[in-house]
């Protein structure tokens, strides 16, 4: 495992405070239900199995949550941003599906060792400041011969290269490791260690469909809030900036032709089955 940290703790902790108001901003759940077929995949390539217990880290608004309590889980979902599980448990009540909703951070997370059969994360932990107790916590939780799932951005996809044109125009904390590390396997094998008895890794693509350029970037900066907040601390013209280079990246990436758009972004689907 590696525990290496690369900044003081007190500085991941306001970190972490900072990114907690960001999620908590704009309105997740808008762009999270797109990806709920992302959820879907991973149940499948984690196998899962009825009455298993699940838990959902930093869940969001509950894609992977609810594609384990299709499949017959006990699925406990969990996040640090309370108006999320509650958007969560409410898709949960309109289909008839069973699920706890607890708030929990993913780098302590309040459950005892080996308590799951499952430990899932799609888009989610790979956000958490500190990458080796996230990713420790999840194999503490998680059974011996159990599966961790995750679904992660990459570095080269479109949302790796979202985070990166952010970062020239809002530059992130110094020292602290990229999301986008979570979708690089030799990094995976760094995080998950000696706990890992076998890491397999499938690159896969999500395609973003839109309107146009305008219309994700018009989505993005009221809903998601990570785009957000970068928008809302940047003086106007700076602003104006930031939107000419997304609508750049999105352009130069578009599959939809001249009256759509699709961007499809990699990340990759992994499973982790525990030692």
């Amino acid at each position: 495992m590696d525990t290496a940290t690369t900044t003081p703790a007190t500085d991941l902790t306001a970190l972490k405070a900072r990114q907690q108001t960001a999620w908590a901003s704009g309105d997740y759940a808008v762009i999270g239900t797109t990806l709920q077929i992302v959820g879907e995949q991973l149940a499948e390539a984690c196998d899962l199995r009825w009455d298993e217990r699940v838990l959902d880290v930093a869940a969001g608004n509950g894609n992977a949550t609810l594609a384990a309590a299709r499949r017959g889980c006990r699925v406990t979902s969990t996040d640090y941003v309370p108006a999320l599980l509650e958007r969560g448990a409410a898709r949960a009540r309109a289909e008839g599906l069973n699920a706890a909703f607890e708030i929990a951070d993913a780098e302590a997370l309040p459950y005892d060792a080996a308590s799951f059969d499952v430990v899932l994360s799609t888009f989610g932990v790979m956000f958490a400041p500190d990458q080796a107790k996230a990713a420790s916590e999840m194999a503490r939780v998680c059974r011996p011969g159990g599966r961790i799932g995750l679904a992660n951005w990459t570095p080269e996809g479109f949302i790796g290269q979202l985070f990166k044109t952010l970062g020239r125009h809002l530059p992130p904390p110094a020292g602290v490791q990229p999301p986008s590390r979570w979708g690089v396997e030799t990094a995976l094998h760094e995080l998950f260690g000696d706990s890992a008895q076998s890491i397999a890794v499938t690159k896969r693509m999500f395609n973003f469909r839109y309107r146009s350029a305008a219309h994700f970037v018009e989505v993005f900066r009221t809903w998601y809030g990570p785009v957000h907040k970068a928008f809302a601390a940047l003086p106007a013209d700076k602003a104006a900036a930031l939107d000419t280079d997304l609508r750049a990246l999105l352009d130069s990436l578009n599959q939809g032709g001249a009256n759509a758009l699709l961007v499809p972004s990699e990340y990759l689907e992994i499973v982790v089955t525990r030692r």
